[in-house]
């Protein structure tokens, strides 16, 4: 079917297509001229977002796009808004990928997210069996992470994370959810779907499947010395065993073609933080796409968890994490592994653990100020920054 116009913010409109979904404050300085109608240049004022101003100003020989969001100023290069940064594609779902994704987008214009889609519970478990489509919980998460700081993209951040609460059938269920699904109905095209989402979001990236169809894990867990199999991706994170391996069912599940060329085309692909055995190793799993991350020209990094995860992780180390990396993906290297200081017990472990994966450790200080098992997305942009300039 054909995709008709979406309208934006600004009272133009846009029709959704491949890329990430970034909008072009102020036109090039070739002959165009700003909303205002003042040519782009050092002082010259454009109107747009909803009567925020934004101000190009020269900094130090730079021009530099200077916005007004809520009193804040954000300030990046004009080069930063049209060649977007390096290409970054992160792996993972749910808490995790979200800390990552809010980091991300202050650092590039070029992410990708690359979301699990083995959620059995909730909303998405729900949708997921009435309606025999992808889990969307993951992917909602994604987009609301990638919506901007200002007052547009928090409040379409905090209308999609909205869960109804009432008596009847829709207690419990996300509004972006339900948009999601409702897209994919209509266009019965998952990344198309996803795609017009975002648009409508402003979010700073694309948000794909990890695979076109819904998956379930299994684990391989030890109780009391008695090995089992749990199936269901909420059954493995919230086994009371210690989980061994993971599987998934099916072996084989069909990798997103428009993740596959994500990742090859990539500069950087990051994994996790995240839940280790339910939203970072699966896409791990997938034979086509961990086919195009064992031969893609990109670096790649792993952002450490900052506490083990209980029903899952227990007792984990940090080198524990990489242990497990390592046995899921045979042969994978990695460039960078991320590390807060605070979260790793014996240095020199985890300093061995990263070198037989081949890269190097960065120990910086990524958690939450409120001491919190959670990544701040300042800090993590700041460092990752510093990581992605970083010439080979």
């Amino acid at each position: 079917m054909s995709v008709p116009a979406v309208p934006t913010r600004d009272g133009g409109s846009v029709v959704p297509g491949p890329g990430p979904a970034l909008e072009t404050v102020a036109q090039s300085r070739a002959g165009q001229e700003a909303v205002t109608g003042s040519p782009v240049g050092s002082g010259a004022v454009v109107e747009a977002r909803g009567g925020h101003e934004v101000v190009v100003e020269a900094r130090g020989g730079h021009e530099v796009v200077v916005e007004a969001r809520g009193g804040e100023e954000v300030a990046r290069t004009r080069g930063d808004l049209e060649a977007g940064g390096p290409r970054v594609v992160a792996f993972g779902g749910g808490h995790g990928l979200y800390a990552s994704l809010s980091a991300l987008r202050r650092v590039t214009g070029t992410v990708t997210a690359v979301v699990t889609v083995a959620d059995d519970g909730g909303s998405s478990g729900r949708l997921r069996r009435e309606l025999g489509v992808l889990p969307p919980g993951d992917l909602r998460m994604a987009l609301a992470a990638l919506c901007g700081d200002d007052e547009w993209g928090r409040t379409w951040s905090e209308v999609v994370q909205h869960r109804f609460r009432s008596e009847g059938e829709l207690h419990g269920h996300a509004v972006g959810n339900l948009l999601i699904v409702a897209l994919w109905e209509l266009l019965d095209d998952p990344v198309a779907g996803l795609d017009w989402v975002g648009r409508l979001l402003g979010a700073h990236g694309t948000v794909l499947p990890m695979a076109s169809v819904p998956i379930d894990i299994e684990a391989e867990v030890e109780l009391d010395g008695v090995v089992s199999i749990v199936r269901g991706q909420v059954a493995c994170a919230s086994t009371p065993g210690n989980v061994r391996s993971i599987s998934l069912v099916p072996a084989d599940p069909p990798a997103c073609a428009e993740a596959v060329a994500a990742v090859r085309d990539a500069d950087w692909v990051v994994l996790g933080p995240g839940s280790w055995f339910t939203s970072v190793l699966p896409h791990l799993m997938v034979p086509e796409l961990a086919g195009a991350l064992h031969s893609t020209a990109a670096r790649r990094l792993v952002t450490l968890n900052l506490a083990p995860q209980p029903g899952e992780t227990d007792g984990f180390s940090a080198e524990k994490h990489l242990q497990v990396l390592r046995e899921h993906a045979p042969g994978l290297t990695i460039d960078v592994v991320l590390a807060d200081p605070g979260a790793v017990g014996d240095g020199g472990e985890l300093e061995e653990a990263v070198e037989t994966l081949g890269g190097r450790l960065v120990l910086a200080e990524v958690a939450a100020s409120d001491g919190s098992a959670r990544h701040d997305a300042r800090r993590l942009a700041s460092v990752l920054d510093e990581i992605f300039r970083e010439k080979r």
